[in-house]
């Protein structure tokens, strides 16, 4: 069956008995247009496909975002005590990277492969959890054969002949044939009908249900071939062009060439999820041509297609879709060089995933806002109880042992803003809180406080969020614990030192080494267990 990758571990943040929330989870399904509730076609496992990227440049906030809503969405999942098997495919063939590969004088594998890395970089730097398995096209050609030999047998694909009578490689998906091309997308077959969601996007700008000449979904060049039976049409598998190297084509019995765009993820969603599956995601721009398209020939096969499909919406800079044609995408590597991790993720996950997401200096300074209240709880909390629970306390929290506000949010077709202000609302408990235990010791609200910091930190991981979890654990100071713990040495020397004047009641110098750490950035707060710092 080819090169295939074999799947991973995909309980990442640990397993659980199937959680009573479970019950009440409610997602939005685009070929239904409604919130339904969700039931996993086998209890207790979801299998979910998410289209990943096109490894043709550098990765940028607009993909990045679909990322992180469905890596929450999978995290609640988990947390639900779901067993969850993440596929997210790698398109590291196309025109585009064959023509940009050529430009820049590279092999398309060595580009794709380059550019494949960076997005893992970003995927992980932004805490994205690893899927369960991450199958490329090129390792699935076979399947993609097999996939079309069995679309033309039902006779829903034409191949394309010569004038001899010889295949010349290209195969287009008889639309005509499909009747219930459109259900996805609620199009009629010869009309253009969009749906609610369509308008919004034509709101916003050009169409991204239009096929034609538009710059957020741009015509194939196959698909413009005057060889097809109608203009719906699709390519399944295309002749290569002139300028295709010898190693980006493969002899098929229909032809030689290279896959159409949209084959790959139907051959490998079954692949690796089988004749059907529970969701399959991807960002509102691919919903027209690509899943629709996918759906008619998954379905044709004889397959079933997914349950059910979500899109996350588009990340916008003053109103207009983010992207690298229109100039405006910003590429993570310079938003990081600016923003930590942590903030950027908070940036893209704080709205629930199906809203628009404006990217502006606002929305950092919101994150960084919130990182800092959420940091200064941590860690307060930690030392006025003595120390922070482990991480495998965290990750054993199930859904029913968190706020009902959260899980309500969650359970709301993952609406992450109500679910951050359950973690908020938390906050503000929790500091009052400590505000009694800083007035007196007092083991009941020391109690009390624990709970509330391991609440807020398992809602926190939820989102994938939790400041004490990888990859954020030492971000903050550089990543180098080596260093961290030799400024903790110094500043614990200088509090020792404080401490000892203020006994001494010599509050000048007290009140000079606060001052001094003060101007180099450390705040020191003093509690009746002693005195605690933390960066400003």
């Amino acid at each position: 069956m080819g090169n295939v990758e074999e799947p991973q571990n995909s309980n990442i943040s640990g397993a659980h008995e199937l959680a009573g929330a479970a019950a009440g989870l409610n997602l939005y399904d685009t070929a239904s247009h409604a919130v339904s509730p969700f039931r996993p076609i086998r209890p207790g496992h979801v299998g979910i496909y998410v289209c990943g990227a096109t490894v043709q440049s550098s990765p940028h906030i607009g993909h990045i975002r679909a990322a992180v809503a469905f890596d929450i969405v999978r995290r609640w999942m988990l947390r639900l005590g779901y067993d969850v098997t993440f596929v997210r495919n790698v398109t590291d063939i196309d025109d585009k990277i064959l023509d940009k590969a050529a430009a820049a004088g590279q092999q398309w594998w060595a580009r794709a492969y380059y550019y494949e890395r960076e997005f893992t970089r970003a995927y992980d730097t932004l805490g994205v959890l690893p899927p369960t398995v991450e199958p490329r096209a090129t390792g699935h050609i076979p399947d993609m054969v097999e996939l079309i030999e069995r679309i033309i047998r039902n006779g829903h694909a034409y191949v394309v002949k010569d004038a001899d009578g010889n295949p010349t490689g290209n195969v287009y998906f008889d639309v005509a044939s499909w009747p219930h091309y459109g259900e996805l997308t609620h199009q009629k077959q010869g009309a253009v009908e969009a749906d609610e969601a369509a308008a919004v996007a034509d709101r916003m700008g050009p169409s991204v249900d239009a096929a034609g000449n538009d710059k957020y979904n741009p015509v194939d060049p196959a698909d413009a071939s005057p060889d097809k039976h109608d203009p719906r049409d699709f390519a399944l598998w295309k002749a290569p062009k002139a300028t295709d190297p010898q190693d980006a084509r493969w002899a098929t019995p229909f032809g030689v060439g290279r896959p159409g765009w949209h084959i790959e993820c139907s051959a490998m969603s079954h692949r690796y999820l089988g004749e059907a599956f529970d969701i399959h995601g991807g960002g509102l721009d691919l919903r027209f041509p690509h899943h629709e398209n996918e759906m008619a020939q998954t379905r044709a096969a004889g397959w079933n297609s997914a349950a059910r499909w979500m899109h996350s919406a588009w990340v916008t800079a003053k109103g207009e879709k983010m992207s690298k044609s229109l100039g405006n995408g910003l590429s993570v590597p310079a938003v990081l060089a600016e923003h930590s991790a942590w903030v950027v993720r908070y940036a893209l996950g704080s709205v629930q995933y199906r809203s628009m997401l404006e990217w502006s200096d606002q929305t950092l300074t919101e994150a960084q806002a919130a990182f800092e209240r959420v940091s200064n709880f941590i860690e307060r909390a930690g030392a006025a109880i003595g120390g922070q629970p482990s991480r495998e306390e965290i990750t054993a929290v199930g859904a029913d042992q968190l706020p009902v506000d959260f899980v309500n949010a969650m359970n709301d077709d993952i609406n992450v803003s109500g679910a951050i202000a359950a973690a908020f609302s938390t906050i503000r408990s929790g500091n009052t809180l400590l505000s009694q235990v800083e007035d007196h010791a007092d083991d009941a609200v020391q109690a009390q406080v624990r709970e509330a910091l391991v609440s807020v930190r398992a809602m926190l991981d939820t989102l994938g969020l939790d400041p004490l979890a990888e990859p954020w654990a030492g971000a903050e100071d550089g990543g180098d614990s080596k260093a961290a713990d030799a400024l903790d040495a110094l500043v614990s020397e200088q509090l020792q030192a404080r401490q000892a004047a203020r006994a001494a009641k010599d509050f000048a110098k007290a009140d000079a080494i606060r001052d001094e750490l003060a101007a180099v950035g450390i705040a020191i707060e003093d509690t009746p267990s002693g005195s605690t710092w933390s960066l400003k």
